[in-house]
């Protein structure tokens, strides 16, 4: 079996945000949070990390991130681009959004030849998941169906007191298997409670802190890059016509659907670890908190990298 690679989702725009959050420091050494990622990441065994950029980011991505990483691990880059997509569709005018997680996967196609654990780059997500991650990677392969996992965290420790979130709200079965994901693309606290909306605000439902929701670390073989190809053009024929502008192809979508064409089933793998991130400019100051503590307490060293080969 392949050795898992670790894919970084870091094309995001950082609309919300205001900047290129990816690559803000967040501790007085000049750490980012995705060095905390992939210092984890190592820690537990991964040897290679690809990340997603945007073209025009390349080399302000390679200054702040690749160039200095690649001491450590084994850098490549893939690129999500718009105008990536089936013959026979075309852009619509004025569209500058991404097409989402998924589109960001497929990617990085010609580069995954086995399993590998895809992530965020702006999330924090502490180094019990990566263990977990890895060791169900190197233990688990496809079969009768596909053999993926998730690391599920709680609701209530992955939202902010500083605007809205998106994330995919999991329903799980006596066995920990992923039922269904449902993405939510508007979350956020409200008085004492946690509710979404999906009209722009006019009806708002309620959600239990204790949901267990996607970060998006997920744990895949390489068949999920066949999958991805083969519903993106269904997914351009619906989006394009409905909402042009913003439509995304998510990656719990596709995890749905082969849940419910029963090809796949899906692990979920529950980190004891807080969630930690930056959506908001807000956020910074409690990020930088949370790194303060870890680092007294010794879950990491003041200098990441110093003394690793």
């Amino acid at each position: 079996m392949e050795k898992p690679v670790l894919v970084i989702m870091a094309a995001g725009m950082g609309s919300r945000y205001g900047g290129s959050k990816q690559i803000d420091p967040v501790d007085e050494e000049g750490h980012i949070i995705i060095d905390f990622s992939m210092y984890d990441a190592k820690a537990a065994g991964f040897e290679k990390v690809i990340f997603i950029i945007k073209r025009e980011n390349e080399a302000d991505f390679r200054a702040a991130v690749g160039d200095r990483i690649s001491k450590y691990l084994d850098v490549s880059y893939a690129y999500q681009d718009l105008e990536n997509i089936p013959k026979g569709y075309e852009i619509p005018s004025g569209r500058m959004k991404p097409w989402g997680t998924a589109h960001a996967i497929l990617s990085c196609a010609d580069q995954i030849h086995g399993p590998f654990a895809v992530i965020n780059a702006d999330d924090y997500y502490g180094k019990e998941a990566f263990r977990l991650i890895y060791d169900y990677l190197t233990t688990h392969a496809d079969n009768d169906q596909y053999r993926y996992a998730m690391i599920g965290y709680q609701l209530a420790n992955t939202v902010t007191d500083n605007g809205y979130v998106s994330r995919g709200v999991c329903d799980i079965d006596e066995n920990g298997r992923l039922q269904k994901v449902q993405e939510r693309t508007h979350i956020e606290k409200r008085d004492d409670s946690i509710e979404y909306t999906e009209d722009d605000g006019k009806t708002w439902r309620t959600l239990p802190e204790d949901t267990v929701v996607s970060m998006n670390l997920w744990g895949f073989g390489e068949s999920i890059m066949r999958e991805i190809q083969a519903g993106f053009g269904e997914f351009l024929k619906e989006g394009l016509q409905t909402d042009p502008l913003k439509c995304e192809y998510f990656l719990p979508s596709v995890v749905s659907r082969l849940l419910d064409e029963d090809k796949a089933t899906v692990d979920v793998l529950t980190s004891r670890d807080r969630w930690y991130g930056v959506t908001y400019k807000e956020d910074k100051p409690l990020v930088e908190a949370a790194i303060r503590k870890m680092k007294k307490e010794g879950l990491y060293p003041e200098k990441l990298w110093e003394g690793t080969n």
